[in-house]
């Protein structure tokens, strides 16, 4: 193996670490309010924080990781999430735990800035391939993470499974240590720390409204939330405009191809989470409601398997589609294998093999949508730009994440009978079928804007 594959190769596994570590929280959630007796909605908070974490990180280790200092700023960020790996699998207070889980976090953050080590030192074509991997990796890895997770639980404990996420990221650590090229010296990129601060309480104001629906038990709680984000993100704009040193080059933001690289993700992103949200709460509803199929959590997670193999694939399969077809109609068909699996998941609903079957389309599509993305978003940008960019991108993509859970929610509550605890098997089909819309709108976004850029 030369140095480039070597290279490479590295970058996808340090990512997709990072992805299973970002995962690590979800099937515990209720192991964390059982064993540390706190309510479930606190102890969701054991994954909603490494989403915050790594949205509001990302902008800050992007702008480092555009010049000499971008070695050092991965491993010093691989090394914080080590430290919080530490804090999960110690015997420490619940407070304690969300920290660490907040520190492991920035595990999603430093993608971006394994993406331009790639641009940075791989040649084009390898560059381009290793792109879309790590993109791949980062959104689809969880599919590996969460069965092994919830097996360790079973058999070890709470404790065991973070001690195992610990592990991950000491090896993760180690791994980036030995093989990340060392920069070529220039001049250490100046961090707009007010706009860091801005950008921060804007992102986590949204991301609150979106990942913590408590806030609305109070209406005016959520819309003044809302509010008071929207105003700090535009604050944030104008002082970002005036700085000489801004954290995001927004001028660069809004050249057209990478506005609608972003708004076609930020919307694809609501669809794509809509249905994995339904296709997982699916899998685990008791058999009793009359629907479902009731599987515990280890059965639960092996049924992302096919999600995340299939991601893998498309993650292979589509970026040498590019050079053929271009990436708009790369991307319509990635767009169109997650409109497939909404379809197949709404006709078959009572049989297994067909939701695993809609699950493992729904991981190429995912999948095939990553690993293009980044080919899209880049269209233009200067490579000094790319894990700035990349970041702005990441922020997008779980703000439509978590869009689209909220809206599973939102339908499936809506499905409910009065006084029932369970929505309707209809009301599955229904917002399965929702989740088509996002994607054919976010393919025509890609589509007409190349034709009109052609």
């Amino acid at each position: 193996m030369n140095r480039a594959d070597r290279l490479g190769t590295a970058l996808v596994v340090v990512a997709l670490l990072g992805a299973v570590i970002g995962s690590v929280g979800a099937p515990l959630i209720t192991a964390v309010a059982t064993a540390l007796r706190v309510p479930l909605e606190a102890a969701q908070w054991t994954l909603t924080i490494t989403l915050f974490t790594g949205a509001i990180a990302g902008p800050v280790l992007g702008r480092l990781g555009s010049g000499p200092n971008r070695r050092t700023a991965i491993l010093v960020t691989l090394g914080f999430v080590t430290l919080g790996g530490a804090l999960t699998a110690l015997p420490l207070p619940f407070a304690a735990l969300v920290v660490g889980r907040g520190l492991q976090g920035l595990g999603v953050a430093v993608v971006a800035l394994l993406m331009s080590v790639a641009r940075a030192h791989l040649p084009p074509e390898r560059s381009a391939s290793t792109i879309a991997a790590l993109s791949v990796a980062s959104t689809v890895g969880i599919g590996v993470g969460y069965p092994m997770i919830s097996l360790v639980e079973q058999l070890a404990g709470l404790r065991a499974a973070y001690a195992l996420g610990f592990a991950l990221s000491a090896a993760a650590l180690v791994l980036a240590w030995r093989v990340l090229p060392a920069e070529a010296p220039g001049e250490r990129p100046r961090i707009d720390v007010l706009g860091a601060l801005l950008l921060g309480v804007g992102t986590l104001g949204v991301l609150l409204v979106l990942a913590a629906p408590g806030l609305w038990a109070d209406v005016r709680i959520g819309v003044g939330v809302l509010v008071v984000a929207v105003a700090v993100l535009a604050v944030w704009v104008v002082v970002e405009l005036r700085s000489a040193a801004p954290l995001v080059d927004l001028r660069l933001l809004g050249q057209g191809p990478v506005v609608r690289a972003n708004t076609a993700m930020l919307v694809a992103g609501v669809g794509m989470y809509l249905l994995f949200s339904l296709l997982t709460r699916y899998l685990q509803t008791p058999v009793s409601a009359g629907y479902g199929f009731g599987l515990p959590g280890v059965a639960a997670g092996a049924a992302l398997i096919p999600f995340s193999a299939f991601g893998f694939v498309a993650g292979k399969v589509l970026p040498g589609l590019v050079a053929r077809f271009a990436e708009r109609w790369t991307y319509v068909v990635a767009a169109a294998a997650v409109v497939v699996a909404a379809v197949v998941f709404a006709s078959a609903t009572g049989s297994l093999v067909v939701v695993l079957v809609a699950m493992a389309v729904l991981g190429f599509g995912v999948g095939g949508v990553s690993a293009v993305m980044p080919k899209l978003v880049l269209d233009g940008v200067p490579p000094a730009e790319t894990a700035s960019v990349l970041s702005i991108n990441q922020i997008v993509r779980s703000i439509g994440f978590s869009v689209g859970s909220a809206l599973a929610g939102l339908l499936l509550a809506a499905a409910t009978p009065a006084g029932a605890l369970l929505p309707d098997r209809g009301g599955y089909v229904v917002a399965a079928l929702c989740a088509v819309l996002p994607l054919v709108v976010s393919a025509l976004i890609i589509v007409a804007g190349r034709r009109a850029t052609s």
